[in-house]
Formats: C-alpha cells, structure tokens, sequence
C-alpha cells in the first residue's frame, strides 16, 4: 500500500505535468481532512515519506501563554515537564495510530485531493505562459465547438474565436495552427489561452522570426494596420544607413515575405518604409498608386492627396481598403481627390481669399492678388506673420505692414467675440411670455427685474409684494421663465 502511494503520486505527476512534491503535499492534505471524522478538533498533520510512502499521522501540540483550547495547546510549565528546552510558540507532535477511511472519508480526500492538483495544475499553466504573452506558439486543434478553434498547447488548452481567426480559413481535429499568444486570462474553471491569427502581433512575430535584422535590432518595425486574410502594411526603419530596410524585409527574390505570406494564407503584405515627414509617410503608405501633389494640415489631422485619374482607384483600393489601411498605418485622415478637383478647389480657396481680404482688410483687388500669390490664404496668415515678410511685397513698407497685421489681428478678434456672444444669447425681453401682461411687467421692472434671466433667478417669496400677482400665478411664471431661458434643456 505505501509503495502503491509513491506510485500514484508518480503518475498524477506525470498526467498532469505537475511536481511530484506538489502531488504528495495534496495528499497528506487530502487524508488529513479524511483524519478529522476520526479525531474531531484535534490539530493534525500528515507526513508520508519520500523514500517508503509510509503515513504518518501527528496530533500537533502549541505551546501558549494562556490555554484556549485545552486539547491542542498546552503552558509553558506543562510544555518544559516534557522538554526542558521548550520555548513559546514551540510545537510537540503525538503520534497518532492509522485510520482507516471510510467510503464519505474516502470521497472528502478525493475531493481535497483533485482540488489541490487543479490549483497546481492551473499555477503551473500561468507560470509558464504568462511570459510568453506575444509570442507566436504551435498548437494541435483537439476541436472544433461554434466556430470556436480549441487547441491542445502541450501542458495546456487555447482557444481561438471566431474573430481571432483568417476569414475563410477552415480548422479540422489534428490540425498543426500557429497562433499568437495575446492573453492569459484566470478563470473560476481555470485559466484561459487566449489566441489570434489576427491580431497585428501575429505579423510583427513572423518578421521578426522571418528576418534576422529584426532580431539584431537594426530594423524596426515602426507601425502596422491589418485586414486580417487581405492585406497589411508593415512601415520598416532602418538604425544603420547601410542597410536597405524594404529590401532586407523583402529577402532575396522576396523569400522572406512570401514566407509570412504562406503562414497567413495569401495576404498580401506591403512593406514601406517610414519616416517622419508625415507627407513622405503618406505617399509611402498609398502606394502602389502615385502620388502628385499633398497637402497637410497639422491643426484639423488633415492630409490631403491628389492623384491622376488614372491612379485614383489605385489610391482608394478596392472598398477603400488601401486608403483605409494607409490612415490607420500613418495615423493621419487622408482625402483623396484627381489632379483636377484639387486644382478646382485650390482655385476657389484662392477666389474666397481675395474676396476675404478686400471685404475684410479693404485693401485693393490687385494687393489682395497679391497677398494671394506671395501663399497667404487667411487673415491668421497675415496677423501671425513675420512683419518684415509683409514689408517685402510690392508698395509695403514696415509701417504699412504692422497696420495691415493689426487690422487682420483686430478682425479676428471681432470675430472671436461675436462668436462668443452668439453662443452666449442676447437677454430676452419680459414681453416673450404670452402670459405677461403689460402691467404686470412694468411693476417688476420697477422691482429690477428687467429680462427673463432675472425674472428666472428669483423666488416665489421675493415676489410676494407684487400686489398683481397671485402665489401660485407667480410660481408659474418663474417656471415659465427658467424654462424659457433653458433651465431644464438636457445636456
């Protein structure tokens, strides 16, 4: 029987990849709580040996200041008539004779048993792969349950939703699928694996398995936007100036790409190459199409990108797919117009500023021309810049330029406060409310209320002197008011 408990421990070891010691340390658990129908409130433990797989059972012994608990803890007098040497705190352990379990005994410690091996088990699937948190593992399909992908890791399970998984792949039982690791996730049943095929993670891992520069930290890869089982595009910087980061990811005839290409079923990857001019990223992005002329608008996020007739499908993409992912790989909005519409709209922009600058600085039409053709668009243009830019066009002097910079600088400033003010409201007249009379108005003029603001601020008891006014006529008419002046509109 001892020998069969070594034995016993060895194999549960070995089917669930758990210590030896682990499973041994859940057994003397498991028969101590089966001791306990047998010896009641005594304090117990359980050694089995290591060596032989004998039981033994202890009743435990503390030594205490005061006595609570007369069947497990002892004084320090009673404690030194069997040691001399003992000190507080210290333990003594009775022998206790064997047990013998019954069939409820027997299920108690199988319980406590499968429990404490379930907590190992689960203890050691999050030790070894929490670390491995966005890596790309192997694993076995065991099945396939509501196109969910269930796979056998080795020493653990994942699984593969229906999201995480290439459009249009198909998973059979014994299948060898190679997934990225995104999450580890505790559960009351156990720890979860969770893993993508889609996640942008999956393509970084891939090149960096797939092109040894990479790995040595001379090519980095900068950003990537994914349509999962389409198309990517992966933006690449180089640290050393000899080294071609497009081509070195590409690989000789394109072996190293079109291996990444293979693992994920066909998606077409374009590799660019980034830096930080955003309107250089933003060509690089769209290609293959050709770009002629961009424009960026740092304040709105706005680039704008005008391509031949010829080019623009190319530029959109089929669903607008090359645009999409050229947005989100850059981080920019990008509007995509034909050579054409952009010099239309360049033109009518233009139009609208001259007619803006002799509307609104009353400078002549062939100045406003000017201001124009020498790239100023807006009166901010004129009011934030360099005054000696200004004093350099045609019949412009130093003292003409301030002038003309105030003036666009006290434009815009107008414009700012009338903005404000149209926000803000004019104050609405008493007379608004149809059940205000005209008496009645004059007497709470005279009180100072004067517009509905006011009239919306008071209370029922500061109108109690309005002789006209009964209560409950002047509590509707406050309602009345603060409902005019939006007290009650929902934000």
């Amino acid at each position: 029987m001892n020998v069969e408990m070594l034995q016993v421990a060895d194999a549960v070891a070995r089917e669930k990849s758990v210590e030896r010691e682990l499973v041994l340390e859940a057994m003397e658990q498991a028969l101590k709580t089966a001791a306990r129908r047998t010896y009641g409130s005594k304090e117990l433990a359980c050694d089995i040996d290591r060596h032989t797989g004998e039981i033994h059972l202890f009743h435990v012994v503390t030594t205490v200041e005061e006595v609570a608990d007369e069947e497990n803890e002892v004084t320090l007098e009673e404690a030194q008539t069997r040691n001399p040497e003992s000190l507080m705190g210290a333990e003594f352990r009775e022998e206790l004779p064997p047990i013998t379990l019954g069939r409820i005994a027997a299920q108690a410690a199988k319980q406590v048993l499968n429990q404490k091996i379930r907590e190992a088990e689960r203890a050691r699937i999050i030790a070894e792969f929490e670390p491995r948190i966005g890596e790309v593992i192997t694993g076995i399909v065991k099945r396939v349950e509501r196109n969910n992908v269930y796979l056998d890791l080795g020493h653990g399970e994942g699984v593969m939703y229906r999201e995480d998984q290439i459009p249009r792949e198909a998973y059979r039982q014994g299948d060898r699928v190679r997934a990225y690791l995104r999450e580890v996730r505790t559960q009351t049943k156990g720890p979860i694996l969770f893993l993508s095929r889609t996640d942008v993670g999956m393509l970084q891992r891939l090149f960096e398995q797939e092109v040894p520069e990479i790995q040595d930290g001379l090519i980095t890869i900068q950003a990537i936007a994914r349509d999962p089982g389409s198309r990517s595009k992966v933006a690449v910087i180089s640290s050393d100036p000899g080294i071609d980061p497009v081509g070195s990811c590409v690989g000789m005839r394109g072996s190293r790409v079109q291996a990444v290409v293979n693992e994920l079923h066909g998606e077409r990857i374009d590799i660019i190459e980034w830096t930080e001019n955003p309107a250089s990223f933003v060509v690089n992005a769209l290609a293959p199409a050709e770009v002629e002329r961009v424009l960026v608008d740092e304040e709105s996020n706005v680039i704008e990108v005008a391509v031949g007739e010829d080019n623009l499908a190319i530029a959109i993409g089929r669903k607008g797919q090359n645009v999409r992912l050229a947005a989100d790989l850059t981080g920019w909005n990008i509007e995509i117009m034909t050579t054409g519409e952009e010099q239309q709209k360049r033109g009518e922009e233009v139009e609208a500023a001259k007619v803006m600058f002799v509307d609104q600085l009353e400078v002549s039409e062939s100045f406003s021309t000017t201001l124009v053709e020498e790239g100023f668009i807006s009166l901010e243009d004129i009011a934030y810049s360099n005054v000696a830019d200004l004093a350099s066009l045609e019949s412009m002097d130093e003292a003409k330029a301030s002038l003309l910079q105030n003036q666009a600088r006290n434009r815009l400033l107008g414009d700012a406060l009338q903005e404000v003010d149209e926000r803000t409201g004019e104050a609405q007249p008493l007379s608004v409310l149809p059940q205000m009379r005209d008496d009645l108005a004059e007497e709470l003029r005279n009180k100072g209320i004067e517009t509905l603001d006011d009239l919306a601020e008071v209370s029922v008891d500061e109108l109690e002197d309005v002789d006209s006014l009964a209560q409950e006529e002047a509590k509707a008419l406050i309602i009345a008011a603060r409902e005019a002046c939006g007290w009650f509109d929902e934000s």
